[in-house]
């Protein structure tokens, strides 16, 4: 028997498909932050929450203009709920603990982007989640051999210029697929 070689799926996009039987994951878009032999980790990038953005930066005593507070927080997860990122393009800004993507999409999670963000010096296109989606070694590809998720390039159109409940849609409708006729019963040739 031959060892499969493994293929990173950073900077791709997890679609649920209808049968993942897990609700945190119900009409989901992962993006793909971090693929390796020893696991994953991505961010819902559909699932917004009722807390708005103003909510951290009062918390961390910040100033910030009414437009940014209105924003939503997105749920990026199930795992470590109180832990907050910020996905946004890529840029010359520099901050403590950013980690690039791709060319187009980076990850922050310290508290120097937030205030460069509230003091609107930060990235032009960021979200602020809270909560990741973490697999351990080979659980991602089990469920991707069950057919839980569709993979599909990442596209930072869809990150940053789509609305959220299109999300889905958008994703899908990039490898031709409609979202409507998606079934929930699996099958393998």
């Amino acid at each position: 028997m031959s060892a499969q070689k493994f293929t990173s799926l950073k900077n791709h996009f997890l679609l649920a498909m209808p049968g993942l039987q897990d609700p945190n994951f119900t009409q989901a878009v992962i993006y793909i932050c971090e693929h390796s032999e020893e696991g994953a980790m991505g961010l819902a990038i559909n699932h917004p929450i009722d807390v708005p953005m103003s909510r951290v930066f009062e918390e961390m005593q910040l100033a910030y203009p009414s437009r940014l507070g209105k924003r939503p927080l997105l749920c990026g997860g199930p795992v470590q709920r109180e832990r907050g990122f910020i996905l946004h393009k890529t840029s010359a800004g520099h901050w403590e603990s950013t980690m690039e993507i791709s060319p187009d999409v980076s990850i922050t999670a310290s508290r120097d982007i937030l205030c460069d963000i509230a003091s609107e010096k930060g990235p032009e296109d960021s979200y602020i989640t809270l909560g990741y989606a973490g697999w351990g070694p080979g659980q991602l590809e089990e469920e991707l051999a069950n057919n839980s998720w569709l993979t599909i390039p990442a596209d930072p159109d869809i990150i940053f210029s789509i609305p959220f409940d299109q999300r889905a849609r958008a994703t899908a409708a990039k490898i031709g697929v409609d979202i409507d006729r998606l079934s929930s019963q699996a099958g393998h040739a």
